[in-house]
């Protein structure tokens, strides 16, 4: 499916991730309409001043508003569903919140685009749903599998649903690199561990992967790509090469390593030359929708400690500085 002439609906279409997909679908496709639906009217205003774009509509909404969401997605083609509550301390302390929005939530944009019989709808996901050890990461795990399962309710629609899972974006605001470059000008950064490490990708990059992503889609996969890994000291030198470090234990609900693809996945998981697709165990699923993929050896597992890709301090630095973060 070319994005072309589609209508398209964003949930969490004002955040970091919703305003780099709306430039880059505004660059290089032409859509009928981008619908971005999400809470906040200041911010929408702003990416309608920043975007300038006929093409553009704003949906004040909350996916915890299931009605709203079906009013929204009448005669929508594609959802992205980006709204999330991703704070991992904020979703310990408000646990019964974040289940509204990341489960409920995402019950509610499965039903309201199988009602609306809505041709593709794809989910963001994270590292932090497998085997997680968090709420958050629990939450998006649950939503993996409402997304994945709900294709068993599709029946005579053609409503297709799918996930795309990846790690860590460099520079977004939830990410790490703010706090270092805060922390630069006392002279000393603060991690949590000298041994971690982490899946690393642009924001550029993971909208790029989800587009290709909902144009191959059958409904029912997770989609993973091959990323580089990086260690968090490595980050630490490439923004600040003469600060001190101090390491101050691992946060609660945090991980050493993060894995992208654990054993239990790759017994059913097909490997192509840039990513990975998980398929589901259910009826529904056609085994020969991946026949052009590798199966994985037994006990395989892709996780960030032991990733064949690693970034160096110098092509950190490259990225931050055609990111636009200032690391000198």
């Amino acid at each position: 499916m070319n994005l072309n002439n589609k209508t398209i609906l964003l949930t969490g279409g004002t955040g970091s991730f919703g305003n780099k997909f709306t430039e880059l679908l505004l660059k290089n496709y032409t859509p009928k309409s981008l619908r971005i639906f999400s809470r906040g009217e200041h911010k929408q205003r702003e990416m309608k001043n920043k975007f300038d774009s006929n093409r553009l509509r704003f949906f004040i909404g909350n996916v915890r508003d299931k009605e709203r969401l079906h009013r929204a997605m009448n005669g929508v083609d594609i959802v992205v569903h980006a709204a999330a509550l991703k704070q991992i301390p904020a979703a310990e302390y408000n646990p019964l919140e974040t289940i509204k929005t990341n489960i409920r939530g995402a019950e509610n944009v499965i039903n309201a685009a199988l009602d609306n019989d809505v041709e593709r709808v794809m989910a963001i996901s994270t590292d932090k749903a497998v085997n997680p050890v968090n709420l958050y990461g629990a939450t998006k795990l649950c939503a993996e599998r409402l997304f994945v399962q709900s294709n068993s309710y599709v029946g005579k629609g053609k409503t297709k649903i799918s996930c795309v899972r990846y790690g860590n974006v460099l520079g977004s605001r939830g990410s790490v690199v703010p706090l270092f470059l805060k922390q630069k000008k006392s002279g000393e950064l603060t991690i949590t561990d000298e041994r971690m490490t982490r899946f690393w990708i642009t924001l550029e990059q993971g909208i790029n992967f989800v587009i290709n992503s909902i144009e191959r889609m059958e409904g029912g996969e997770v989609f993973v790509p091959k990323i580089p890994s990086m260690k968090i000291v490595d980050l630490a030198k490439a923004i600040a090469p003469e600060a001190e470090l101090e390491a101050i234990g691992i946060r609660p609900g945090e991980k050493l390593h993060e894995v992208l693809l654990p054993p239990e996945e790759a017994r059913h998981a097909k490997e192509f030359d840039d990513y990975f697709v998980i398929e589901p165990e259910f009826d529904f699923w056609n085994k020969e929708n991946c026949k052009d993929g590798k199966d994985l050896p037994e006990g395989f597992k892709y996780s960030s400690d032991n990733n064949d890709q690693w970034l160096s301090k110098k092509e950190l630095r490259k990225l931050l500085k055609d990111l636009d973060i200032k690391h000198e």
